[in-house]
């Protein structure tokens, strides 16, 4: 396993974790497709609080609800990410004004300090890594299906740690819109998963 790359969702106590459960399957595929990285296909689920989150390369956080992380669960997230680790946390009601994106934007307050989570610049490069998305981060169908916020954010916003993005934080939804089996794909014109291609490339390779 430590010569592959796996996908690791992280389990935390408070809220709903376990969301978009077909996603990482689609995700996995298309590095399959697109890349020569050896591939677990498994998912990879690993308690928060738990130092298991120490050997993984890749981390995946989402929900709906609220973000209340316990004493060790704050503790290993920051000493993950300013140990070079990267996570990539997908608010599930693309609302800026949900309990997710509220909960979880005050908890990297409180680990990282209110400056720290900023607006990620659409020529940043995990948008030219792989693949080129010259406009930022792609659109997706949820950010106009009439729940959450019915916007479209034009940005992503991240904590960098020396220069790099350590946390990599959504509000467009991509987990929803890549919950499908990765063998329906054949039917889009353009492959929506291409951009969790980049997420994955930016983290292992930057």
């Amino acid at each position: 396993m430590s010569n592959e790359f796996f996908f690791t969702r992280l389990q935390y106590e408070s809220g709903d974790w376990d969301v978009d459960q077909r996603m990482p399957s689609n995700l996995l595929n298309s590095l399959v497709e697109y890349t020569t990285l050896r591939i677990d296909t498994v998912e990879n689920i690993v308690p928060l609080a738990s130092d298991d989150i120490f050997k993984c390369p890749f981390c995946y956080l989402s929900g709906h609800k609220l973000v209340q992380f316990s004493k060790k669960e704050r503790e290993n997230f920051k000493k993950y990410v300013d140990n070079g680790g990267f996570v990539f946390v997908d608010d599930c009601n693309h609302d800026i004004d949900g309990l997710f994106a509220k909960s979880f934007e005050r908890q990297m307050e409180e680990i990282f300090g209110a400056e720290a989570l900023v607006k990620l610049p659409n020529d940043h490069e995990i948008y030219s890594v792989f693949f080129d998305f010259e406009d930022g981060p792609p659109t997706t169908s949820q950010e106009l299906n009439g729940w959450g916020d019915d916007l479209v954010h034009e940005y992503l916003k991240a904590i960098e740690v020396n220069g790099r993005i350590g946390v990599l934080y959504s509000n467009k939804d991509y987990g929803c819109e890549w919950d499908y089996d990765f063998r329906n794909k054949r039917w889009y014109k353009n492959d929506n998963t291409r951009f969790a291609v980049n997420i994955v490339m930016y983290a292992l390779t930057s």
